[in-house]
């Protein structure tokens, strides 16, 4: 029975049925006895070694090793997080967008920064912002789904990859997905809801698939931005240009706040790191103080 596993990618569940995608046909899979038994969760995302049952069904026998799994929303292997931010309509908040950064890294995992509606964006103001996240290392790409400028760029970044997207409300993320594939459907503001067949939960996730090889799943979890589980002294460690300069601060430990000779000061006076960058540190590690629970 084994020569005739097969394997493919979960590519959605629903309770304790999971459809595997294993490039010519999607299965209908229920889990081995032993899973249940070991108590391993399948994920969307994972792959899985399978055996055709019926024509149409499977069992999924193994889960072989994932490179990283989030729990929410629950999805394993995941290449990259986009987060989709609009320049207006509603305007960008740049403290939610330092928010949205410090929880991927946390997350240990990339971050892209996805810019839309561009066409309601001056010049000076896409660049602005722009300019602020690729000076620090994140790729950022710019696009407009209404009118179509830079979507070449989002379908590159999102080409042979699974993406996680994220971002506030309105922020065009079905817009971007309706423009790059159309035969995907999705009204406006409702992603969430098409994925997971109005379920208003995150037990269930569906990967949808998005041109040259790209998966996107959206993510109703990261609506829940709460930073109680970041320890305040990693939140420099998730600001690129703080990171690389609190080395030179006088005092190991130095949080950049209100001890002397801090070298990442000196640089936010210094232009060379962005002040209004720096504020948003300086009002997130607060909070982190404030809400951080080790228990």
């Amino acid at each position: 029975m084994t020569e005739n596993r097969t394997q493919g990618r979960v590519i959605r569940s629903y309770s304790n049925i999971y459809y595997v995608d294993t490039g010519g046909e999607v299965l209908e899979c229920r889990p081995r006895g032993r899973l249940r038994y070991h108590d391993e969760k399948v994920l969307a995302g994972d792959i899985v070694r399978v055996s055709p049952a019926s024509p149409g069904f499977g069992a999924i026998d193994e889960i072989l090793p994932r490179r990283n799994s989030l729990s929410r929303p629950p999805v394993a292997n995941v290449d990259q997080v986009v987060l989709v931010f609009s320049f207006h309509g509603p305007e960008i908040d740049l403290y939610l967008v330092d928010r949205f950064l410090i929880l991927v890294a946390a997350a240990d995992l990339p971050a892209v920064l996805c810019l839309n509606k561009m066409d309601l964006a001056s010049d000076p103001e896409i660049a602005s912002v722009q300019g602020v996240y690729e000076k620090v290392g994140y790729r950022t790409v710019i696009a407009s789904a209404r009118t179509g400028q830079g979507l070449d760029g989002v379908r590159d970044l999102l080409g042979g990859r699974l993406s996680v997207l994220a971002g506030p409300s309105g922020a065009g993320k079905s817009s971007l997905l309706n423009a790059l594939s159309p035969e995907l459907g999705l009204r406006t503001g409702e992603l969430s809801r098409k994925i997971h067949r109005g379920t208003h939960t995150t037990r269930h996730v569906a990967l949808l698939p998005i041109g040259q090889g790209g998966m996107v799943a959206d993510t109703p979890g990261f609506t829940h931005l709460e930073l109680k589980d970041v320890k305040p002294a990693d939140v420099s460690w998730h600001y690129p240009e703080i990171a690389a300069l609190g080395g030179e601060c006088r005092f190991r430990g130095c949080v950049h706040r209100a001890e002397p000779d801090c070298r990442v000061k000196e640089a936010v006076g210094e232009g060379s790191v962005d002040g209004g960058r720096y504020q948003r540190y300086l009002s997130l590690l607060k909070e982190t103080e404030a809400a951080y629970r080790p228990w």
